[in-house]
């Protein structure tokens, strides 16, 4: 108060708030991830793809129904095992592999003995430093003996007089029908890139949460992500289909495309729907090139891709050769 009796109003510091800095949300991203338009978002975007599947994979499904159509005629009084056979087989080895060829069972069985020979006779496992990536060691495993060595052993004795060549392995032809693969890619990386924009993208990709560690974690890892793709082709394109389209025709391909969209169940919802899409075209140009090959080509590219986008989004792109290097 001063002498003259007027009050005097007390002198503050200005407070300095924290403030975070929000980054940017486009309205796409906000209409995408807005849940009752995500969950309708990919039914029309099916609905415009479905015609130009036909219009692309028309010819190749009417020569399947045919070859099939022929087949039944030929072996009218047979009764033909082989749908029965491949489906169950399927349920089998996907059911296996969900519950002992994943991580989780590494973990609770495999991991205990594998800490216990490094902290004995195996020090150069470095378990501690690769403890995530010897998971995905055992899951890449898994995956190459339940999706090939099971199935196709199974089936050379089921049907000796089957050619396993038939089911996807056929090298003929593959450069002829190459252009098919770089058309697939340019109508896929734009749909990968909407799948990005998603915000749980950058936390699922990689798989392998070390990759951004070093590069020889990124190379270890693509390596065996390679070979659980070429394993998958196998099953689903090669032998499943192969299996089931002298009976079935065109519509092995779409039986093919039930369990290999549920495998995708757990992953982005957008990207679970988009394997509808990818097995139907997969398996479509498996039985048009009459191999595997190029489905392989085109799954490893937007697998690598997506990989590479991942990391790239959250600036992790490794740069040291090896851990802490």
């Amino acid at each position: 108060m001063s002498s003259l009796g007027v009050v005097t109003a007390p002198h503050f510091e200005p407070l300095a708030l924290p403030s975070l800095q929000l980054e940017p949300v486009s309205w796409t991203e906000t209409l995408v991830s807005y849940p009752p338009l995500k969950a309708l978002f990919p039914i029309p975007i099916l609905l415009a793809i479905a015609p130009v599947l036909l219009w692309f994979f028309r010819d190749t499904w009417r020569k399947l129904d045919e070859e099939a159509r022929l087949y039944r005629l030929e072996n009218a009084e047979r009764a033909d095992y082989r749908p029965a056979a491949c489906l169950v087989i399927a349920a089998v080895v996907l059911t296996v592999q969900e519950y002992y060829g994943g991580r989780q069972f590494f973990q609770s069985t495999l991991r205990p003995e594998l800490e216990s020979l490094n902290a004995g006779a195996w020090p150069w496992l470095q378990f501690d430093t690769y403890d995530e990536l010897y998971a995905y060691g055992w899951w890449c495993f898994a995956r190459s003996v339940g999706y090939v060595l099971v199935p196709f052993t199974a089936w050379k004795l089921l049907f000796p007089s089957d050619s396993l060549l038939d089911m996807g392995l056929h090298v003929r032809g593959f450069l002829k029908h190459l252009w098919i693969y770089g058309a697939c890619l340019a109508i896929v990386v734009p749909v990968m890139l909407i799948v990005a924009h998603q915000p749980d993208f950058g936390s699922y990709y990689p798989f392998y949460k070390q990759s951004s560690r070093s590069v020889f974690d990124f190379m270890a890892w693509e390596a065996m992500y390679w070979v659980q793709f070429f394993s998958l082709e196998l099953f689903f394109r090669g032998w499943m289909v192969g299996a089931l389209r002298r009976t079935l025709g065109s519509s092995a391909i779409f039986v093919m495309a039930v369990p290999y969209c549920m495998i995708h169940y757990g992953k982005p919802y957008l990207e679970a729907h988009g394997a509808i899409v990818a097995g139907v075209v997969l398996g479509s140009l498996a039985m048009r090139t009459r191999s595997i090959y190029a489905g392989f080509l085109l799954h490893i590219s937007v697998a690598v891709g997506m990989d590479l986008l991942s990391l790239y989004k959250r600036e992790a792109i490794p740069h040291n050769f090896w851990p802490g290097g």
